[in-house]
């Protein structure tokens, strides 16, 4: 079963990271990787973004000073202890993020267009079950999304590419 899904998430994992080669083609994974860890737990000191990154401090550090320099990243005392820094998303990196999301979504709307209503609720049934089960193995009890039997969104027209942009993309 877990070959299976291995060569069936294959289509998954390229449809991520098509849309992460048309809105964050600027940062490297590990960028994008640290930007969503940052999202997640707003202030987050640098030495728990090392670890959840499964990174060496000084790695972390130096990763946090490419995306502060690119604007991505703050950088504030810590409220508690002065010096502890805490890390905070820019709006450049939450738009980044806001678009990213929605570039993956249609992406994914696009799929599942072409999928049974049955199909899609059993993939989305079995991906929430899922997602349970890894995060109770990881120690995290919230789940991402709650499973609710719902008609996928409505697929948006994409507009049509033009320019090296689209070149890209495709």
């Amino acid at each position: 079963m877990a070959a299976e899904l291995d060569g069936a998430t294959a289509a998954l994992l390229s449809l991520w990271e098509a849309a992460r080669e048309n809105t964050t083609s600027r940062l490297s994974s590990a960028q994008l990787r640290a930007v969503m860890v940052v999202e997640r737990y707003d202030g987050i000191n640098l030495r728990r973004l090392a670890a959840l990154l499964n990174m060496l401090l000084s790695s972390a550090s130096r990763l946090c000073d490419r995306l502060v320099a690119a604007g991505m990243l703050e950088r504030e005392p810590g409220r508690s202890d002065r010096r502890e820094i805490a890390l905070h998303l820019t709006p450049e990196s939450a738009r980044l993020l806001a678009e990213l999301r929605r570039d993956r979504r249609q992406r994914l709307a696009d799929v599942l267009a072409g999928m049974s209503d049955e199909g899609r609720q059993a993939l989305l049934r079995g991906l929430v079950e899922f997602d349970r089960v890894a995060r109770a193995r990881e120690g995290e009890s919230r789940p991402a999304v709650e499973f609710r039997s719902a008609s996928p969104p409505p697929v948006q027209p994409r507009p049509a590419p033009d320019g090296p942009a689209a070149v890209r993309s495709a």
